[in-house]
């Protein structure tokens, strides 16, 4: 496809894959499109690691790493926060052994009470001082793109950016949030709908991306709600050079998807996902389970914190539930869940992401042709 997000970037399609995994970053790189690897999901040591093998995989070609940055935080005097675990209130805490004892997880320890070195490295992850750690990290590696999934990108990330001859993205979820991003010197804009997996706003695709590319003087993605061409050629009939796909990955059969999750998601309909705060601590779409549940309906629930507590209580809670999971617990698999959008209703079948890719390519090619052919006549 000749555009000029393709000639910007290098790449045969303007198809970019969000995925936390470097397997389905590398695959849909290789097939034409453009992956990038959320970075939230590694230390700043597994990050350098997993970098220099996606540098093997995809031997030259252009891929790109999203880094999430919070804005409210409350760090220790050094600027550091590695015991935000000390600021979860107690009856959180309560909460999270609640479910456990109610849903019989067994393997998991009875009261999150202490939280693990592990845990304390996901908190500082989830910091300004984290996520700068990680954008030097990725800045030292032949990234294409480097992406802020949360608000306008901080001067510091911008800057070290444009030393490195790196563009800067960012997601938008209205149109002033736009404007907000390219005054920051944002290079492309992420205009992700209400339909999108993660976190997402209130206005749904169709209506937001027509506005934000009339808005702003940067290129535009669209995200959520696309996973087809069918939907590829929509959102480019919208005002968008390209799209930015997340949840048609995790199906995938390089995915690292957990396989009781990816079972659900087979399954699923497009309203069994719910937009909930009991994972992050700001509202991101997921699979509707028995934790969003129990955190949104139970009469017990105290309620999400604001991120990044409650994404450090959900995630070390949930990493020992997918632990008990992984061993059979019947309970732990019912509170298993992940982000995912309501293209989870399409996402029926498993296949290669690079599969994947040439499939949504097909499909535009057809839906193009087709509107085409309606002109014409």
């Amino acid at each position: 496809m000749r555009t000029a997000i393709c000639q910007r970037f290098g790449i045969d399609f303007p198809l970019f894959a969000f995925s936390h995994c470097r397997d389905v970053v590398a695959a849909v790189t290789n097939a034409g499109g453009f992956g990038v690897l959320g970075a939230v999901a590694y230390s700043p040591d597994r990050l350098d690691t997993e970098l220099k093998r996606l540098d093997e995989q995809v031997a030259g070609r252009p891929y790109g790493v999203d880094v999430l940055v919070p804005r409210a935080i409350n760090a220790g005097a050094d600027g550091r926060s590695a015991r935000l675990a000390d600021q979860i209130p107690e009856r959180h805490r309560d909460f999270v052994a609640h479910l456990f004892s109610k849903y019989r997880v067994t393997s998991a320890e009875p009261h999150p009470g202490s939280m693990s070195a592990q845990a304390d490295e996901f908190a500082r992850r989830v910091t300004a001082e984290g996520a700068t750690d990680l954008i030097d990290v990725a800045l030292k590696h032949p990234i294409g793109l480097i992406a802020s999934a949360l608000g306008p990108p901080p001067p510091e990330m911008v800057a070290k950016a444009r030393l490195a001859g790196v563009p800067v993205a960012a997601l938008a979820g209205t149109v002033e949030h736009a404007r907000r991003q390219v005054a920051a010197g944002v290079d492309l804009i992420v205009a992700q709908g209400h339909e999108a997996g993660g976190h997402t706003g209130e206005i749904s695709t169709m209506v937001l991306v027509p506005q934000v590319a009339d808005a702003v003087d940067v290129p535009v993605l669209a995200a959520g709600g696309i996973a087809s061409g069918r939907q590829m050629a929509a959102a480019m009939a919208l005002g968008a050079e390209g799209v930015w796909c997340g949840s048609v990955w995790l199906t995938t059969e390089e995915a690292e998807t957990a396989p009781w999750v990816k079972t659900k998601m087979l399954a699923a309909t497009s309203l069994d996902t719910t937009r909930s705060s009991c994972r992050t601590g700001k509202p991101a779409r997921q699979l509707r389970s028995a934790w969003t549940e129990e955190w949104d309906e139970a009469t017990e629930s105290p309620g999400p914190l604001q991120m990044p507590l409650q994404m450090l209580l959900a995630e070390s809670a949930l990493a020992r539930i997918g632990r008990a999971a992984e061993a059979g617990n019947p309970g732990a698999r019912e509170l298993a869940g992940y982000f995912v959008g309501q293209v989870v209703g399409q996402m029926n079948q498993v296949k290669p992401a690079g599969q994947v890719v040439y499939d949504i390519i097909a499909e535009f090619a057809d839906a193009t042709d087709r509107l085409r052919r309606l002109t014409d006549g």
